[in-house]
């Protein structure tokens, strides 16, 4: 009984965590790759947009997702008439949250990527008849993919240890929605503490194995560039 009362949050916020972290990595890929491509009038107040929920509290990301996913919302409603269910409460609601809490950080990992390509080489290869995709996949991505894979696994780190906005948008239910850090601060709040020191140290440990593979993968490009 014990180990299913551990073991259920940790499965959960993998669950939750696996998708985000996916879908949070697409999104930064393509956003930070047309980016990287156009040039126009209000460009600066886009990037802003997109890093805006690094910086933004826990609750105005939980709220703001409440108000464009809620039952009053076109979006909600939508969802609802075609599924019959809500958004809100849900499990698609946990990786919702969690993946934009995880955009940002991503998208930041890989704007420094795409920047450090040499734009002579991408032209050069255009000059030489590939697609913008051609260019993308043969001569962007093998440059820059130690910037794509730490994006991914600090936005993984990120998601996994997301807790103001998927309380208030997803809320805590017990194998669906419960998640990590939710299930700790429920824990602490009911006085069991013991259950508590053991999701932290289990969310230390996954957290500290990501960030090491991050910090690997800088000493191999700061080695690179000597």
């Amino acid at each position: 009984m014990m180990g299913m009362e551990f073991w259920t949050p940790i499965l959960v916020s993998l669950r939750v965590v696996a998708l985000a972290s996916v879908l949070a990595f697409i999104l930064a890929v393509y956003a930070a790759w047309l980016l990287k491509k156009k040039s126009f009038r209000g460009k600066v107040f886009v990037e802003t947009f997109l890093m805006l929920p690094l910086v933004l509290p826990p609750t105005v990301i939980g709220f703001g997702l409440l108000v464009i996913f809620g039952r009053r919302s076109f979006v909600g409603q939508w969802f609802e008439l075609l599924f019959n269910q809500t958004i809100v409460f849900s499990y698609l609601a946990a990786v919702i949250a969690a993946t934009v809490v995880a955009f940002p950080l991503i998208y930041q990992m890989l704007v420094n990527g795409f920047e450090s390509v040499d734009d002579d080489l991408e032209a050069a290869a255009r000059q030489m008849g590939a697609s913008e995709w051609q260019v993308f996949f043969y001569v962007t991505l093998p440059i820059t993919w130690r910037s794509l894979v730490s994006g991914y696994m600090l936005g993984f780190a990120r998601a996994l240890g997301e807790f103001g906005a998927t309380l208030m948008f997803a809320g805590s239910i017990a194998g669906t929605t419960q998640t990590i850090p939710t299930s700790i601060y429920i824990a602490v709040e009911s006085g069991n503490t013991a259950m508590a020191y053991y999701w932290v140290i289990s969310i230390i440990i996954f957290a500290f194995a990501l960030l090491s593979v991050v910090q690997r993968l800088k000493k191999i490009d700061d080695h690179s560039f000597r």
